[in-house]
């Protein structure tokens, strides 16, 4: 397609805009009705530890949504010449979970607490044995349930809870709807009525009777909505507060937020029955969508749905490669030391590659990436592990693998009780997020640790935001003729490539001897975290 048949699309306002606030960036994608990138904004940005809360201001929220869509304006003014004011729908996705209170005056009255945080261990331990239902510690509803149990006044003036997905979508429109994917990591969903569960929804209200709040479940709670339902249009004040240059026109309908899991299933092309999908960023996720229901509850694992409702088992792990990052930090420290210009994406690329001279099973080395609690491995806080026996192959590659394989580490656990306890079946798996930008090397690695061949498209770095780009093209276009598996089929992925690695049998077999290491480890991390308190 040509620079000028681009121009012509979004000049004529029948582009689709996503937006996704992850955890270290906030990125906007422009796209066509076929998928193709037509601009990009990003804008960096990372959370802060405040009072043992892990935390985004909401003037950095603000300012940090602003400046991402700053960004991918005048990308498109500079490429295309042409000014940004209509598109035929946008979507906004967000990192899931977490915890964003407003008062009937749409004032915040809480601090955001993010999916990272890990203090509501007593409300999600009651709240699973009162459902019967796994709820782990970063879902909202465990958030909203602590806050109670610790007295916390703001519950009283409680009128809206929502996701941070949640919270941007209301600031747009003004209304106070979900994604089904991302409800569902704020309350249990029952698929059959693509709604909260109505039972469980009764026993929680039950619970908390006795406090005498003002407010009902679902006073507070957003409304659910699925893919291709439309979720209202940008107000006057929402594109004011979008688009600082006052371009951008209101009336633009908007597809229902969602989370990173959707948004990354929908970026994958994993919403059908027997698909798979890992997100390994930030954090790493993996999700299979399934046949039927697990056979029994697994603290170790998540039912979410896709954006259509399907029940989808997901194994989440609360950290992935910030630590790894960190270690590159150190070697371009070390590089600028040595009077070395070296690029960010040239040391990624070289630190990772040169791990696959690592032994197998990383030659005895072993680390833990715990910037904060991990739920898989029922960890409540976290801490940063290196550890070696004195016969270990030290050396830079397997230094680098052991970071690597360890990124996945609470993830294979989960893997483990879906593919092993629960027979759960896949026909494919895809790979999305920063651990697979190096070519070949995290994606072999997740090929070891799930023993079956791992698939990432050319377009896996777009990530999230080019998800929910797709849901609003899906919106705006096909919705009310094509389901969305087969849109995505069909109109999406059917021209796009990307490469499949098999396992290889030497690295499924090492994968486990460092998952051994790893489990016998983890009561050095839990030593670590019960004397590190300084």
């Amino acid at each position: 397609m040509s620079g000028t048949e681009k121009r012509e699309i979004i000049e004529a306002g029948k582009a689709a805009l996503g937006i996704e606030l992850g955890s270290t960036r906030i990125k906007g994608v422009l796209i066509d009705q076929k998928g193709n990138v037509l601009a990009v904004g990003v804008h960096d940005w990372e959370n802060t530890l405040e009072n043992e809360i892990w935390t985004y201001s909401l003037e950095d929220i603000h300012s940090g949504l602003r400046s991402c869509y700053t960004s991918l304006r005048k990308a498109v003014e500079e490429t295309y010449d042409c000014k940004l004011k209509k598109v035929a729908a946008i979507g906004i996705s967000a990192m899931m979970h977490g915890y964003m209170a407003l008062n009937k005056d749409g004032e915040q009255i809480a601090p955001f607490q993010t999916w990272r945080n890990t203090n509501t261990q007593a409300a999600a331990d009651e709240l699973t044995e009162l459902f019967d239902f796994n709820i782990p510690l970063r879902w909202t509803i465990a958030h909203l349930y602590q806050r109670i149990l610790d007295g916390e006044k703001h519950v009283r003036d409680l009128d809206y809870v929502s996701t941070l997905s949640g919270y941007i979508h209301w600031k747009l429109t003004g209304e106070k709807v979900i994604g089904v994917g991302d409800a569902a990591g704020m309350f249990p969903i029952d698929s059959k009525t693509h709604d909260y569960d109505a039972q469980m929804k009764e026993k929680f209200e039950k619970l908390v009777a006795p406090y005498g709040f003002d407010w009902t479940f679902d006073q507070v709670m957003p409304k659910v909505l699925v893919a291709g339902q439309e979720a209202g249009r940008l107000t006057e004040e929402g594109a004011a507060f979008l688009d600082e240059s006052g371009t951008l026109e209101a009336g633009i309908v908007l597809c229902p937020p969602e989370g990173d899991a959707g948004t990354g299933m929908t970026a994958t092309n994993s919403v059908a029955p027997r698909t798979g999908n890992v997100s390994a960023g930030t954090s790493t996720f993996a999700m299979i969508v399934l046949e039927k229901a697990l056979s029994k509850l697994h603290r170790e694992i998540d039912m979410v749905t896709t954006p259509t409702g399907f029940p989808v088992a997901m194994s989440h792990a609360n950290n992935g490669t910030s630590d790894l990052n960190a270690w590159v930090g150190i070697f371009k420290e070390f590089s600028k030391l040595m009077g070395m210009d070296v690029s960010d994406g040239e040391l990624f690329q070289k630190l990772y590659t040169e791990s696959l001279n690592g032994d197998a099973d990383c030659g005895g080395l072993l680390a833990y990436g715990y910037y904060s609690g991990e739920n898989i491995t029922m960890i409540n806080e976290g801490r940063l592990a290196f550890l070696r026996t004195a016969d270990s192959h030290f050396n830079l590659a397997n230094f680098m693998r052991s970071h690597l394989y360890t990124s996945l580490g609470a993830v294979k656990i989960g893997l483990d009780i879906l593919t092993e306890d629960e027979k759960v079946k896949v026909d494919r798996v895809m790979g999305h997020g920063g651990f697979f930008k190096t070519k070949g090397v995290g994606q072999r690695y997740l090929a070891a640790a799930f023993g079956a061949p791992v698939t990432v498209m050319d377009t896996a770095s777009e990530g999230g935001a080019w998800g929910i780009a797709l849901l609003a093209a899906y919106l705006a276009g096909p919705a009310k003729t094509m389901r969305l598996e087969e849109y995505l089929e069909q109109e999406i992925f059917c021209g796009l490539s990307g490469e499949t690695i098999e396992p290889k049998e030497e690295e499924i077999k090492g994968f486990e001897v460092f998952m051994d290491h790893y489990k016998a480890g983890l009561e050095i991390e839990k030593c670590a975290i019960e004397n590190m308190k300084w």
